[in-house]
């Protein structure tokens, strides 16, 4: 399996617009975080997760091919706001969209002309499916099993998809969830910056969710200018703990 990480950000992105941190005006490329996606590949299957703004300019930088599946962690706009980009992706047919009902409303809502039976041309057709927490499914094949997260009050999704492990925008979790990630061999996990936030973990929060679960190697993602320089922040972390960075592959 490999992992592609598309965008690393949190909601406004890195840079931020105006700030004159030394993290946004950083001439080091792994301090440019786009909004959090992530591109999946096994040999069956290639899988996105979460398809935020800036998902046109991160396919720009990848090799043009199918979309099996796309995985939608919650409504927010910076993960949900590229599904009218999967435009291009619909030359390959339908295109399979898993998420939780709260998100198929909201979807519903923003972007009505997809749920409509007869499309107007360039609207690829999205088959959306409704998923429950721990409850598998299988995209060509590739089993995922869709985990319960709180974002603050707000539940969303994280996903266990073999050894990979996906959880982002998370404060907290049911026990459950932390069952079906033990052992995993890499786990994804948001990590808004160094202080406490209402609804995202901190770095340290993040590496002792990693520390219970028993990862054996971490990426952290969904980071602001806050999380401060990559260099200077990745070097301060465990061995086995990295700062993620835009078009980083890795092999699961």
């Amino acid at each position: 399996m490999r992992l592609t990480f598309l965008g690393t950000g949190t909601s406004k992105g890195v840079p931020e617009v105006g700030c004159t941190c030394p993290v946004c005006l950083s001439t080091d490329q792994r301090d440019k975080r786009l909004r959090v996606s992530v591109l999946i590949e096994t040999d069956e299957a290639r899988i996105l997760i979460d398809c935020g703004p800036d998902f046109r300019e991160q396919m720009l930088r990848v090799p043009f091919d199918r979309i099996d599946g796309v995985l939608l962690t919650h409504e927010h706009y910076d993960h949900t706001g590229g599904i009218d980009d999967l435009r291009p992706f619909g030359i390959f047919g339908d295109i399979d969209v898993f998420a939780d009902d709260l998100t198929h409303r909201h979807l519903r809502e923003r972007l009505p002309y997809f749920f409509r039976e007869e499309l107007y041309p360039g609207v690829p057709r999205l088959n959306f499916h409704t998923v429950e927490p721990y409850a598998p499914f299988s995209i060509k094949g590739v089993e995922v099993i869709p985990l319960l997260v709180m974002h603050g009050k707000l539940p969303i999704t994280g996903f266990r998809i073999g050894a990979l492990g996906f959880v982002t925008d998370m404060t907290d979790a049911p026990e459950e969830t932390f069952t079906q990630l033990m052992g995993v061999d890499t786990l994804v996990i948001g990590a808004l910056r160094q202080r406490p936030h209402a609804t995202h973990q901190t770095i340290d929060q993040a590496i002792e969710v990693a520390r219970r679960v028993g990862a054996r190697e971490v990426y952290l993602i969904h980071m602001s200018h806050e999380a401060g320089l990559h260099a200077e922040t990745d070097a301060q972390l465990p061995e086995h703990v990295h700062l993620s960075y835009d078009g980083l592959t890795i092999e699961i």
